[in-house]
């Protein structure tokens, strides 16, 4: 018997639960599949929000040849054997074929370049799926081709109307009776993830024979502490390790860091997946209080690609540890944060008259970049002037934090400055 994940795989959009800002009423998916002109995308998000299953549907309802390929056990010549066979079948076929590749981000450049053609010839339509951030691992030209769009997790709400579904609607669980106590367990365990949902109600049912299946969090917990292959499948593992590990990090623990680092590694992550956190904490969480993490963190991700396993591990250790070790600060990521919700409130602000580029003569007549002061014409290459709009001028955005190295940043613009950095 099929499992309950696949026996209530959605068939069409009415059936299909989540996503309302992309497949609902009005939504940028909804209205290009009406339309029947649907252009190639990325679908991008974590596991089982149903980015597959959106893709079939979509070929369903448009009636159109469905191809599809996994990026771990595919290479080039199974892409232009699809690609030939849509050209060649180009005739007796009613709609664009779609060729839906899963795990896009896996496929390397020389892969991903045998799809360009096909896709901006209109051969096929290409619909990809990842769970990584597809500006990381897709080719620039292939992502120019595509739209990018967003799945988020299952709400609580979609889990609910999913639960409804099952209980009412698959052969097998109506057959039997259901006391819904308590969910929190199972939407906790779930974390979003449909399959994952699906996989612990199946569970559940499967072990027990009573007419009755109650379902309570201490039920879900204790089955799952017995079963832990039905929800530790690399989803919510995958996403709380390295939660732990870029935590360690930031709370400058290196034995915390290097240990959950192992638990990855022995776990098969991704070094390329492990080395971007990586580069993304230095900048983050270390900043300006040692600006050598972010090279650190910058040579171990170019190693690895350039490396790999096993060897990577001895890379990824030393950036680890070097990360975890170092002073910390967010003053850089805290002052950026700021900076936009400051744009975003007051708006597009003009550019003070001396700091505007004057490149044409009537430009210069309106007193673009006129009483601008060059800084290197000046001692110690300083001068005194205006770089904020106007309505900002005394406005403070970096605020240096208590290290040595801002402790350094921070008298030596105190120098410059004066009281204007304290």
């Amino acid at each position: 018997m099929q499992p309950l994940a696949e026996r209530l795989r959605p068939k069409n959009l009415d059936e299909y639960i989540g996503q309302e800002h992309l497949v609902g009423k009005n939504a940028v998916l909804r209205r290009m599949i009406d339309s029947g002109q649907v252009s190639s995308f990325i679908l991008w998000g974590p596991p089982g929000v149903g980015k597959t299953t959106l893709a079939r549907i979509i070929s369903n309802q448009l009636e159109a040849p469905f191809y599809t390929l996994s990026a771990i056990h595919s290479g080039v010549k199974d892409v232009r054997e699809v690609i030939d066979k849509c050209k060649n079948n180009r005739m007796f076929q009613k709609g664009r074929p779609i060729l839906f590749i899963d795990e896009i981000h896996r496929f390397n450049k020389s892969q991903q370049d045998s799809l360009l053609g096909a896709v901006e010839n209109g051969t096929i339509t290409l619909i990809g799926a990842t769970t990584e951030n597809p500006s990381f691992e897709v080719i620039r030209p292939l992502l120019s081709r595509c739209q990018i769009y967003v799945l988020e997790s299952l709400t609580v709400k979609d889990m609910e109307k999913l639960l409804e579904r099952a209980i009412s609607e698959d052969t097998e669980l109506k057959k039997r009776k259901f006391e819904i106590k308590e969910t929190d367990a199972l939407f906790r365990y779930s974390g979003g993830d449909a399959r994952k949902f699906l996989n612990i109600i199946d569970l559940i049912v499967n072990a027990t024979d009573k007419e009755t299946i109650l379902i309570d969090d201490a039920i879900v917990t204790d089955r799952l502490q017995q079963n832990p292959a039905a929800y530790d499948k690399g989803g919510e593992m995958h996403y709380d390790i390295i939660s732990a590990f870029i935590k360690s990090i930031r709370g400058s623990d290196p034995d915390g860091a290097i240990y959950w680092l192992a638990r990855m590694v022995a776990g098969g992550e991704d070094p390329k997946f492990i080395a971007r956190r990586l580069v993304i904490s230095a900048a983050e969480d270390i900043g300006l209080a040692n600006p050598n993490a972010l090279l650190m963190a910058n040579a171990c991700f170019d190693a690895i690609q350039n490396i790999g396993w096993p060897e990577g591990r001895i890379i990824l250790a030393e950036a680890t540890v070097y990360l975890a070790s170092s002073p910390k600060s967010n003053s850089a990521y805290k002052a950026i944060n700021d900076a936009l919700s400051l744009v975003e409130k007051t708006g597009n602000l003009p550019v003070p008259l001396p700091l505007r580029n004057a490149p044409t003569s009537l430009m210069k007549e309106l007193d673009y970049g006129k009483n601008y002061k060059y800084a290197h014409d000046y001692k110690n290459n300083f001068v005194k002037q205006q770089f904020l709009p106007d309505e900002l001028k005394n406005k403070s955005i970096w605020e240096p934090q208590a290290n040595a190295s801002e402790n350094k940043l921070k008298d030596h613009l105190h120098y410059l400055w004066g009281d204007r950095y304290k």
